[in-house]
């Protein structure tokens, strides 16, 4: 191991030292630390170098360890049109499948998706605690319940996550999956041992490097690249982030997870593509993070640059994560996708979304 590894691989040692902490004494919120052949792998990666992860494309900004001055002033001064008008309409679907050889999807809020690929379930990003934060006392609130419990949900094949942000990995979620299911969880590398500290069985974890592949229930899932960063205590980037490919033997679903827009999603499309559908984000971007967070704009290009057949907006809608009002995201999407010729699917939260109907178009939204 070079000797930059070692320094940054020991400053979270360090840090928790300073605020008077061993690691048995870190919230298991924050997650664990990779060990033994877990952190051999991430060491390995050609994305790993200088003791934390790289994008392939740098960003052109640091990513700021908290809102700059200016978004806090913004996000306080807009408040009222960052939530809802009124309740958020949801739809409490039966999540089972209406055929054994097409492409469904059920949207919960936020990233939170279920997708029926030829008859299998696969769970993306799933987040059911009120507050996505290291603690249910602060942090972003819901703006909408979940639709339905999440002991509701039908057998899953497996459960995808893309990074470890809290909105995108929730400890309580992760310890009901746990209990209440059998599936397997993929995940990048790293985020093992955030699941192994929660109690999560070894057999039942899966971490791949980008373009490693696991096959699961006559499911191929690729790790693919993203433009993003990880983090959930003191240090960033010692997780690794990313998109997902699921192929089924007709069949492919792309989820972007969170990412800036960049050149890679050709290379996806050119590699994987094309599509049945896409899962792209359209919220949370800002001026002040235009790397790591695509504008509803870019998602449209890119999806247009991996092939994608229907997109499904996530990533908006549930929490309030940037200054924009809760509407803009989706309306500047249907300005876009109808300029592109892009298929939007837009369902409330909860509702089912068949690739192969035609999408109900009612703005729900509009409160």
């Amino acid at each position: 191991m070079e000797a930059g590894s070692k320094r940054r691989l020991t400053a979270g040692a360090a840090a928790l030292a300073i605020a008077g902490w061993t690691l048995r004494d870190v919230p298991a919120e924050f997650g664990g630390k990779a060990s033994g052949e877990r952190l051999a792998r991430m060491l390995r990666s050609p994305r790993f170098h200088d003791g934390t992860f790289h994008n392939s494309v740098p960003s052109s900004v640091a990513v700021p360890s908290g809102p700059p001055p200016q978004v806090v002033r913004e996000m306080i001064g807009n408040r009222d049109r960052r939530h809802p008008a009124g309740p958020v309409p949801l739809v409490a679907h039966p999540a089972t499948p209406e055929s054994t050889d097409g492409v469904s999807a059920v949207w919960y809020g936020h990233a939170g998706t279920l997708v029926e690929i030829e008859g299998r379930r696969v769970l993306f990003d799933p987040v059911w605690s009120k507050r996505v934060s290291p603690s249910q006392l602060v942090g972003p609130k819901r703006l909408h319940p979940n639709p339905v419990p999440l002991t509701t949900l039908p057998a899953l094949d497996a459960v995808v996550v893309s990074h470890d942000h809290y909105d995108h990995l929730d400890r309580a979620t992760i310890l009901e999956l746990t209990a209440a299911q059998t599936a397997p969880f993929i995940v990048p590398l790293g985020i093992g041992a955030h699941l192994e500290r929660w109690k999560v069985p070894a057999e039942r974890i899966i971490e791949l490097d980008w373009e490693e592949e696991a096959e699961v229930a006559g499911l191929r899932f690729t790790a693919t690249a993203a433009r993003h960063f990880s983090g959930r205590t003191f240090r960033r980037n010692d997780t690794l982030w990313g998109s997902w490919v699921v192929a089924g033997a007709e069949r492919k679903v792309f989820y972007a997870g969170d990412s800036g827009y960049f050149d890679g999603y050709a290379r996806i499309g050119g590699e994987h593509g094309p599509f049945d559908l896409t899962l792209m984000p359209i919220g949370a971007y800002n001026r002040n993070w235009p790397d790591i967070h695509m504008t509803p704009e870019e998602a449209v290009a890119a999806h247009l640059d991996l092939g994608g057949g229907l997109l499904l907006p996530v990533h908006w809608a549930t929490f309030s994560l940037a200054p924009h009002p809760w509407t803009e995201p989706v309306e500047r999407l249907r300005v876009e996708a109808k300029a592109t010729g892009v298929r939007l699917a837009l369902p409330r939260p909860g509702d089912r979304v068949d690739v192969g109907k035609t999408p109900e178009e009612a703005a729900w939204w509009e409160l």
